[in-house]
Parts: structure tokens; C-alpha cells; sequence
């Protein structure tokens, strides 16, 4: 017979994110710090309006593109966050997570041999949808000594003139990483002198810490150029809702759209009733959970100076991205040994790019109860290497 498959998803990797979690799930006593899942529950509100719509019998398809309720209020809440101003109607499109948005987003906007820009460490599933997309994934490695923040010359250096696309990945999942205002201005001239078109997730824009998040497509000459991408799952903690959207120039939305149409029909009703109510009502919420998350990043920063554990500071997502280069040992390793000698798991930096090699991805998603117990496990561990 001949080979069912194409060669494309073949030449895939699995996510490097999984495989400890399967162990862990058989694994007596083990526990993790690597899940990007919320642990808190999703607002009673929001599942009250969500049980709502349910016992209402809403059950039935809504346009393609979402609520139209919905939509508006992604506008009123971007407008009222980030002093972004979207049509509703033409230019915001309602996904299953953000995950489909970037997927769709590639697909509708790369021919083949277009380049498309992943600065690395990054979520797993940029390079994958490039590669789906028929385009040329181009990895910018972001270096710890700029606390993994793109620069102007890192930019500069990567574009050819295939180079069509840039992901944009900020606040940053692994590293924790963001970016000001200041330091966006600074990459928006190399944008519009290159013509490039930026896909900007900002899935984690509610959860930053110090500095309020800024949206590239609010700077001058980028509303046009930029498609936003955000969602429910980690400032709401509707992750199992499965519910995204993306914003952008009319043209592109309209082509994601006809392909949403066909791959998707449409999100799922229900956790659309729920994110409108989430949208309305919610800040407060976000707000206390962004107050806990701060919490837990302040004390894992000190408890790893206590244990001799490099780490950046982080001021974005709910991530530390701790170096463990001085231990001798690959990022694989270390987490390899820590599961099985500690019995907790954690990510290494690889899964999230080559050039995490040398670091972990510790989510703090968790209890401070959790952390501590995860923090003297990692403790111990490092003891047995003296």
C-alpha cells in the first residue's frame, strides 16, 4: 500500500511538552509545575451564564464569525484595555482558542517559500502551522541577556526579501518575557520599511506585572499590518471552553473566515454566551488572579536566589524560565532526572526551541503550596549534583 501520510506532518516533531505529563499522570506522588493551565476555577458568572445558555436551549450554530454580540464586546473590551478600535462586523473573527486563530492566520496569509519570522523560545505551535502553511519558518533565537525581548538588529538581520510574515509572541510563553511600548517603537519602522505583516499573540496581554501590556497594533502604521490574537483561556481560566479570536484588517479577516467556515462552522455557542458575560463583568476577577500569579513569581524569584537557581526576572504570563547551564547537564537531562529522582516535572527549555537549551520552564499556575513543595524537590535535586 502506499503511504497514507504527507510528508509535511510526518517530518512534524510531537510537542515536547507532553511526554512528562504522561509519566507524571502514572507516576505515584509526582507533581507538576510545567501545565500553562490556570488552577483557578472559571468565574461562577461566567459558568452561570454558560449553564444558562445550555438550559435555554441555545444550542444551535451562530454565524461563522461568532456572536455578534460577542464581537462587539471584544471590541468594547480591547477599546477599553489598549485603546484599540475594531469593527465588529469586518474585522474581528471568533476561534476555537487562540491556537486555530494562528493556524488559520498562516494558512490564509503564505504562499509557498514566503518566510515567516518565530522568535524562539516560543509556544510549540508556530514552526508546526508554518510548516502547514507551506511557508519557510525562520527562527530568531532570543537571547537571556536581552531578557529574551526581540531587538531592532536581531529583526534587521533575519529578513530576506521572502520575509512576509512576523510572529510576535509577547508576553511570553516560555520565557515570561515582554516587551514596552518603547521597545515595540523601536522594531515598527523595520516592520513598515520591509512591508511585513506581524501576527501578534497576545493571549497573556491581561497577565503582566509593573507595566501594562502594549499592542503593537495600537503604534502608528500597525492597525493595518497586525492581526491580534487572543482569547479566554489564561486571563478568564476557560482554557477546556476553547474560545479565541483574532482582529485585523477586513480583507484578511474575510479570508480566515471562508476557511474558518469550512474547517470549524463555528466556536462553541455556549462558551460564547460565557465569554460576553466573562467580557462585561469579569475585570475584578482577572485583576485578583493577576494579584495571586504576581504573588507566586515574587516568591519564586526569591526562592530561587535562596537556592542558587539563575533566573531573569520575568514580568509577563505565568512563567519563569530558570538557567540550569552551571549543572552540566541538557535541559532534557535535568528534566529527566528531576521526574524520576524528585518525582516532579517540569519543561525543559527545548520544547520551545534549540535555543532553550540550558534553561527549564517552571509554571507558577499553581498554589503557593504547590511551589514550595515543587521548590524543595528542585532544591534536593540540586543538593545530589554538589
Amino acid at each position: 500500500m502506499r503511504n497514507p501520510l504527507s510528508e509535511k506532518i510526518i517530518g512534524i516533531q510531537p510537542s515536547g511538552i507532553r511526554k512528562f505529563f504522561d509519566v507524571v499522570n502514572e507516576m505515584p506522588d509526582a507533581i507538576s509545575l510545567g501545565v500553562g493551565e490556570p488552577d483557578f476555577d472559571t468565574p461562577w458568572n461566567v459558568r452561570e451564564e454558560g449553564i444558562y445558555s445550555l438550559e435555554k436551549g441555545r444550542t444551535f450554530y451562530t454565524s461563522n464569525a461568532g456572536l455578534k454580540e460577542l464581537r462587539e464586546e471584544i471590541c468594547n473590551y480591547l477599546a477599553r484595555l489598549y485603546g484599540l478600535n475594531y469593527d465588529p462586523m469586518k474585522e474581528v473573527l471568533v476561534t476555537v482558542g487562540g491556537s486555530e486563530a494562528i493556524d488559520v492566520a498562516l494558512r490564509c496569509m503564505c504562499d509557498p517559500g514566503d518566510e515567516v519570522l518565530i522568535p524562539q523560545p516560543s509556544y510549540v505551535s508556530y514552526l508546526p502551522c508554518a510548516v502547514m502553511a507551506d511557508a519557510k519558518p525562520v527562527v530568531i533565537e532570543l537571547k537571556e541577556e536581552n531578557e529574551f525581548k526581540l531587538t531592532k538588529e536581531q529583526l534587521m538581520a533575519s529578513i530576506t526579501d521572502k520575509t512576509k510574515i512576523l510572529v510576535l509572541p509577547f508576553p511570553n510563553n516560555p520565557t515570561g518575557a515582554i516587551m514596552t511600548k518603547e521597545e515595540l517603537e523601536e522594531i515598527v519602522p523595520v516592520i513598515i520599511e520591509n512591508d511585513l505583516y506581524v501576527i501578534s499573540d497576545e493571549i497573556y496581554s491581561a497577565l503582566t506585572y509593573n507595566e501594562k501590556h502594549c499592542s503593537i497594533a495600537s503604534l502608528p502604521g500597525m492597525r493595518e499590518r497586525t492581526l491580534l490574537i487572543n482569547g479566554f483561556s489564561k486571563a478568564f481560566a476557560m482554557t477546556g471552553w476553547r474560545l479565541g479570536y483574532v482582529c485585523g484588517p477586513k480583507d484578511i479577516i474575510k479570508q480566515m473566515t471562508k476557511l474558518h467556515q469550512y474547517a470549524i462552522m463555528c466556536a462553541p455557542t455556549n462558551s460564547q454566551f460565557a465569554a460576553i458575560e466573562a467580557l462585561k463583568n469579569c475585570d475584578h476577577e482577572v485583576e485578583k488572579m493577576v494579584s495571586a500569579y504576581d504573588q507566586r513569581r515574587r516568591y519564586l524569584m526569591h526562592a530561587f536566589r535562596e537556592i542558587g537557581l539563575d533566573c531573569f526576572e520575568p514580568f509577563g504570563a505565568f512563567y519563569v524560565f530558570p538557567s540550569i547551564k552551571k549543572f552540566g547537564m541538557t535541559s532534557e537531562e535535568f528534566a529527566t532526572r528531576l521526574l524520576h529522582e524528585q518525582k516532579l516535572a517540569v519543561v525543559p527549555g527545548t520544547a520551545f526551541g534549540d535555543c532553550g537549551e540550558g534553561f527549564l520552564r517552571i509554571s507558577y499556575a499553581y498554589s503557593i503550596e504547590n511551589l514550595k513543595e515543587g521548590l524543595a524537590r528542585i532544591e534536593k535535586f540540586i543538593n545530589t549534583l554538589k
